[in-house]
């Protein structure tokens, strides 16, 4: 991917982090932005005294800006950064890459390296795998176990400690049969965070990750392929969910950005916009339950599996 107006905008999910980063350097600790649907809640204007007159929105593929006080010129994302960073043009696109790690011109990490490029990076550091909360059956249980981090679940997930359950599971024809025993006999994770106990108000550390399901899906596999090649959006891991017609797709979240119901919303839209498929709106709450099944091809994240 070429560094360009697009490929920003297709990492930033329209601009809106663009927006989120710059106000950022204003005011840091702030939840500075507050998502409504595709449009922001009223926010300070940096270039306005800090007055909350700076309204957001997305507009044709674009989040754009208008001051309430017309203190600034209506504008872009692009325009907003470049009234902070004093920049235009490809200079501008240089420093949000580079400033915002949109790793724009970088080989995909879910690209398998060339020999090559493997040799050329020798000394390249070893990547820190993000750790969460894991419970024991039943999903009543609230206390966790232990942290495991994610390429514990892969290894969990494409071996057979869970087989036995996933194909029982998928054989049980009634509904109401069939989420009681899923509630019963499967261990699950809090993918965005290590909690004392799964609450949201107990959470320990925030994961850096962003659970989506997607359920009753009518392909599996063309819907698979698409997130995988998703141009914004990087898969840290990705499985078929327990009873078989669904996706569970794990993002990476920046929450030093927006918060994470905040940065839920921003997918969610980005994911009903591209895909026309709707979210399960429980993954906004950090410590939502995810069921783990076998799924021999489940997917991993390659940067996690380098030595």
């Amino acid at each position: 991917m070429n560094l360009s107006r697009e490929s920003i905008l297709d990492k930033t999910h329209y601009g809106l982090n663009i927006y989120a980063h710059v106000l950022r350097q204003y005011y840091p600790g702030d939840t500075v932005l507050s998502l409504a649907g595709r449009d922001c809640k009223p926010t300070k204007n940096p270039f306005n005294a800090g007055k909350p007159t700076l309204w957001i929105k997305i507009v044709d593929g674009c989040a754009v800006h208008v001051d309430t006080e017309h203190a600034i010129p209506f504008g872009d994302a692009f325009d907003f950064a470049a009234m902070h960073f004093k920049q235009k043009d490809d200079e501008l696109f240089d420093t949000l890459n580079r400033e915002m790690h949109l790793r724009i011109g970088r080989q995909s990490f879910y690209a398998a390296p060339t020999p090559l490029a493997m040799a050329a990076e020798p000394d390249e550091p070893s990547v820190e795998i993000p750790e969460f909360s894991y419970f024991t059956k039943p999903v009543t249980n609230t206390v966790p176990s232990k942290q495991l981090n994610l390429l514990d679940v892969y290894t969990l997930i494409k071996g057979d400690a869970y087989t036995d359950c996933t194909s029982t599971l998928r054989e049980i024809q009634d509904v109401k049969q069939a989420r009681a025993y899923k509630a019963s006999n499967f261990d699950y994770v809090t993918f965005s965070g290590a909690f004392s106990k799964r609450n949201e108000a107990a959470i320990q550390q925030h994961s850096g990750l962003l659970p989506l399901d997607f359920d009753h899906v009518d392909d599996v596999e063309d819907l698979r392929s698409k997130l995988l090649d998703d141009p914004s959006l990087e898969t840290e891991l990705l499985f078929v969910s327990p009873s078989g017609d669904g996706i569970k797709w794990v993002v990476s979240a920046d929450t030093s950005q927006l918060s994470h119901k905040d940065y839920f919303r921003a997918v969610a839209n980005y994911v009903q916009h591209t895909y026309k498929l709707t979210v399960d709106q429980s993954g906004k709450d950090t410590c939502r339950a995810c069921f783990l099944p076998h799924d021999p091809h489940v997917f991993i994240n390659s940067k996690y599996l380098r030595k």
